[in-house]
């Protein structure tokens, strides 16, 4: 039986063209106030946003740099934070190809990797034991990586770094701790260059916990994912800072130079740094808050 589920190809391109012609008929303001009121309930006010959710639908249709595109692309980022930061941070890259048909086992060194397309947002297939994986499986991830790379983002949330990004897909090295787990993700979220806080997804092979957490690592009581991501038991147990927390700071605060606002993304392997991704725009300005007020709090802390 097959691992890896089906999906169609021709649904998934019809859901997609249809996002992209209701921004071509209706305007990218438009679109975006509309879906702003359904998920949160409230207007967009283009000329005063308040929430920082608001002020991130602003800087997707107001700030716009050709290196934005370099960095939110997860294969062009690697030279552009190597060549900043130094190589030893990067995750080692296996395989690279701008054609889905040749993700093919045969293609890909067989150790633990992650399968994923430079120009989505969650898309990846995490492949630990090739063994497990039939002549069928490896079709349907192909098949999606077809899907992924027809689509362009910049037609579902109006991220103007993803319009002229070439797709491709990569395989990386699967980073696992010495106990086999996947690494915490930590997502240093900055406002005008000053860390406000941390985002960690903790244990995701286990509870899956969001916990949240300020510059100095005192726990932030609220959190900001996807309607559908939120449940009561989100936060987990206290986890301490990594022990490249320091560094992470480091770093991020020199991409921070560039941005009003920016989230870098690091790992901890048993001490090891690694850089996760740089993004632009959290959630795409579609998370909530929970409870909602810090939206309020933290898009007044954020100047445009």
């Amino acid at each position: 039986m097959a691992k890896i589920k089906r999906h169609s190809y021709w649904k998934e391109m019809a859901k997609y063209h249809f996002f992209k012609i209701g921004f071509s008929i209706l305007g990218a303001k438009l679109v975006q106030k509309i879906k702003y009121r359904i998920i949160f309930g409230r207007n967009l006010d283009w000329d005063n946003p308040d929430t920082l959710n608001a002020k991130i639908h602003w800087l997707k249709l107001n700030v716009r740099e050709d290196f934005h595109t370099i960095v939110a692309d997860k294969y062009a980022a690697r030279k552009w934070l190597a060549d900043r930061f130094g190589e030893e941070y990067l995750i080692p890259l296996l395989y690279k190809t701008d054609r889905w048909q040749d993700v093919r086992p045969e293609n890909i060194p067989h150790e633990p990797c992650i399968i994923k397309s430079n120009n989505g947002c969650g898309d990846y297939f995490i492949i630990k034991d090739f063994s497990e994986y039939t002549d069928e499986d490896w079709d349907n991830i192909r098949n999606d990586c077809r899907i992924w790379m027809s689509k362009n983002l910049f037609y579902k949330g109006q991220e103007w770094q993803y319009k002229n990004m070439k797709p491709c897909i990569i395989v990386e090295k699967l980073l696992q701790t010495k106990d086999g787990k996947v690494p915490n993700d930590y997502k240093l979220n900055y406002f005008n260059g000053k860390l406000e806080f941390v985002y960690c997804s903790v244990d995701r092979e286990g509870g899956n916990w969001r916990n949240i957490y300020d510059a100095e690592w005192k726990p932030l009581p609220f959190h900001w994912v996807p309607k559908k991501s939120y449940r009561k038991d989100l936060r987990g147990p206290e986890i301490e800072a990594p022990a490249t927390f320091e560094k992470m700071k480091e770093i991020g605060a020199e991409i921070a130079k560039l941005f009003k606002y920016v989230r870098v993304d690091f790992y901890d392997v048993d001490g090891k740094l690694y850089y996760g991704e740089v993004t632009l725009h959290h959630g795409s300005g579609a998370d909530p808050f929970f409870p909602d007020k810090y939206d309020f709090i933290y898009g007044e802390k954020l100047k445009l």
